[in-house]
Parts: C-alpha cells; sequence; structure tokens
C-alpha cells in the first residue's frame, strides 16, 4: 500500500464558538449583543501546513479568536452581519495569501426585565424565540452574507390537513382533515450582492422576516407541511427586497392522538402525545425570480438539523 498516493482537498481552518458578549454602557441604559462566533479561513498557500507541518502562513487560531474580541470593542457589533463583513475583510486585505474563509454567528437575544412595571436599564433575561443565525462568506473573490434563524418551534392546533397521498401495502397513516401541525424552523436567507453592498438594515431585516415566517404559519390553512414551507419563503422574499433565496429545513414535530379508551374517556381530540424520532422531515429552497444563483455561498454552512 506505500505506492497509493494521496492529495489534499478542500480545507479550512479557524476558531469556532467564540463566546462574544458586548455591553454598550454609554448611558445608564445598557444594550446587550451576545454572539456565538466562529472564523475559518481558506488559501492555496495554507497547503504546507497540511503536508508538511510549515506553520509559516498559518494564522494561529488564537489570533483570530483575539480578533473577534477586539473587533467587538474597536467597530461594535451594528448587527451580526456587519460585524462578520468586519472580519472577512480583515483577515482576507491583511493576509495576502488568504483567499477567503467562512465566518458565522449565533445570535442568543436577551430582554429587560420588568421591574415595577417597567423595563429595567441593566438587567436581561434570556428570550426563548428561536436563535438569529448569521454567515459571511468570501471565496472566489466574491462575499456572500446570509441571514436566518434556527429552533423556532411553532405549532398550530387546527387548520391543518394531509390527505390524498397514493397508498400502498406499507401504508398504515390515516388520511386527516384537522391535525396538529408543529415544525422547528430553521430558514437561512441569501442577500443579493448589491444589496449588501448598498448596505442592508439587517437588524430591521430580521424582526420583519421573523414577524413574516409567523404570521404565514398562523394563517396559512395547510394541506402539507410543503405547502406552508413555501408560502413561508415567499412570504420573506415578497416582504424584503434585499433577499435573494430562502433554504428551509423543517422537521415535522408528529402529534398523535392518545388512546384513552382503556380508560372509559373520549378524546375528541385534545389529549396528545408528542413523538420526538422518528420524523417527517422537510426541505425546501424559495427563490426569487430573476436572482442569480450563488451556490458558492452556501459551501461548508453547518446542515440543517
Amino acid at each position: 500500500m506505500s505506492d497509493v498516493s494521496v492529495s489534499l482537498g478542500a480545507s479550512k481552518y479557524g476558531k469556532a464558538e467564540n463566546r462574544v458578549v458586548r455591553i454598550y454602557r454609554d448611558t445608564p441604559r445598557h444594550e446587550i449583543v451576545d454572539l456565538n462566533v466562529s472564523s475559518q479561513l481558506r488559501g492555496a498557500a495554507l497547503i504546507d501546513s497540511y503536508l508538511t507541518g510549515d506553520n509559516a502562513l498559518v494564522v494561529a487560531t488564537d489570533t483570530q479568536k483575539n480578533t473577534a474580541f477586539a473587533f467587538a470593542k474597536q467597530h461594535g457589533i451594528p448587527s451580526a452581519e456587519e460585524y462578520l463583513l468586519k472580519l472577512s475583510e480583515h483577515f482576507v486585505s491583511g493576509f495576502d495569501w488568504i483567499e477567503g474563509g467562512l465566518w458565522q454567528a449565533e445570535q442568543y437575544e436577551w430582554q429587560r426585565i420588568v421591574v415595577d412595571g417597567r423595563p429595567h436599564d441593566h438587567s436581561f433575561v434570556r428570550k426563548g424565540q428561536g436563535t438569529r443565525l448569521a454567515a459571511v462568506q468570501v471565496i472566489d473573490g466574491a462575499t456572500h452574507v446570509i441571514g436566518g434563524v434556527k429552533d423556532l418551534t411553532v405549532l398550530k392546533s387546527t387548520g391543518s390537513e394531509f390527505s390524498g397521498f397514493p397508498r400502498d401495502r406499507y401504508t398504515t397513516l390515516a388520511e386527516t382533515d384537522d391535525r396538529i401541525m408543529a415544525t422547528s424552523v430553521t430558514g437561512r436567507w441569501r442577500f443579493l450582492p448589491e444589496a449588501v453592498e448598498a448596505g442592508i438594515d439587517y437588524n430591521g431585516l430580521y424582526a420583519e422576516v421573523s414577524a413574516v415566517l409567523l404570521s404565514t404559519f398562523a394563517a396559512v390553512h395547510s394541506l402539507a407541511l410543503q405547502q406552508t414551507l413555501f408560502a413561508m419563503g415567499k412570504a420573506a422574499i415578497q416582504a424584503r427586497p434585499e433577499i435573494a433565496e430562502v433554504r428551509f429545513a423543517m422537521p415535522n414535530k408528529h402529534h398523535f392522538l392518545s388512546d384513552l379508551a382503556p380508560f372509559g374517556l373520549e378524546n375528541p381530540g385534545e389529549v396528545f402525545y408528542a413523538a420526538d424520532r422518528p420524523y417527517g422531515l422537510i426541505e425546501g429552497t424559495i427563490t426569487r425570480d430573476g436572482a442569480a444563483a450563488a451556490p458558492d455561498a452556501w459551501l461548508d454552512l453547518p446542515a440543517f438539523v
């Protein structure tokens, strides 16, 4: 086997999951931004670090970590997307041999604790409604910006059906015209390059898109989770002209009617058990007609589930 030859394929390296918390103390009413940041670099010149252990061109992962914290002070964090763009520009322009990379952030949101009917100036409680996502991808000279959300768990107790599907000898699922539909939404939206260049209110856009996703989920009378997925993506694109495409993964959070007959009780759609697995997994991409495709934007982003 000693004559077998191998080559190094696609590779990147960096520091993952830096917990960067920025407190703004400019006034007595403090603000907080809480991120989980990952930075990874790419470049053909880095090959020797893999093949021979030559570290002459390796920007240490510790340096990447320190830069993430320093930039939170020097440039602030106006939005996760703008902060990641600053990091990407620094590494790509500051080191000639770094050709690109992937910078990602999860944002944990906080809301003010209410004391005597008033929001407190410097005390917060974590919000539990989804986790904001952001990513900046620099590859082959192009910069792509992606926003998103994960763990947005939603449920509707009616207004959902599932019927008309093909049946064979292995089909046991009964058709229904009234069911619980629940899912945990992971969604990512890619911004048009021209919109990124012009400047985007990323925070305002995230708030609006999140609200649109929720209201669409609630309002659509669903014949299938696929239909709801498409409607949510379409609504997001229609709401914000900066968005080129939206990608979703939505696992079905199945709820099954509990059999109470052995106890002499009727159960007219009131008591269910929630099953965590197995689950249906629905994925889909909704694209603005006329928007140029950008497959590189999605390179190496983590799987949705």
